[in-house]
């Protein structure tokens, strides 16, 4: 069953974010150095109460607005997935984009305006 694997929160200021979440809740958030993404993005690693691996996500500059917090949910096929978004009543915001080497991402609204991506893991992603 597909799961949210990653979320995204976009900030008006970066260091200023950066600070507030390690702070907050003593999330480490490092600089994502590959040239392949076109941008400054900072991955976000967190963990449970017990030190355990939690769920990952990203920092970035907000690119407009209304930008807000995405949480993206694995699948296997991002094209299987966006014909029942539609088929549901749901809108493709931004289609299957490649992440190279990484895999690929989309971006949707639900029936009730709520943003939300999906992931599909592919190292062949152009």
């Amino acid at each position: 069953m597909p799961t949210i694997g990653h979320f995204e929160i976009p900030a008006d200021d970066v260091d200023r974010a950066k600070k507030f979440y390690s702070d907050l809740f003593g999330w480490k958030i490092e600089k994502w150095d590959d040239p392949k993404i076109g941008m400054d993005y900072f991955l976000i690693n967190t963990t449970d109460s017990k030190g355990n691996k939690g769920l990952g996500g990203g920092l970035m500059k907000r690119r407009h607005p209304q930008h807000s917090v995405t949480d993206y949910v694995e699948v296997d096929s991002i094209d299987e997935y966006a014909n029942k978004v539609t088929q549901l009543g749901g809108r493709i915001v931004v289609p299957k984009t490649a992440i190279p080497t990484i895999g690929y991402f989309a971006v949707f609204l639900d029936t009730e305006n709520n943003h939300f991506g999906m992931f599909e893991a592919g190292a062949d992603a152009k």
